[in-house]
């Protein structure tokens, strides 16, 4: 049963969000066998001033070793 979460800043349009939500969908029910009503997904705006306290440390830096797809920057360097 997963659940997928998207953090992401605010500004994208339900269509984009849809188009996401949608591509994401699918790639979990290739990836790994589960069919549509196995699959939940949430979008969380966090604006950009946020991103560092309420994303960055608690997500990323603090769950490093967890991430299967690192990101390519460091606010905090």
């Amino acid at each position: 049963m997963p659940h997928v979460i998207v953090k992401l800043w605010p500004g994208k349009t339900a269509q984009q969000k849809q188009r996401l939500t949608d591509a994401i969908t699918r790639a979990v029910m290739d990836a790994l066998n589960y069919g549509e009503d196995s699959v939940s997904v949430a979008m969380e705006e966090v604006a950009a001033g946020d991103w560092t306290d309420k994303v960055y440390r608690p997500d990323i830096r603090d769950k490093w070793n967890t991430l299967t797809k690192k990101p390519g920057y460091d606010p905090l360097s």
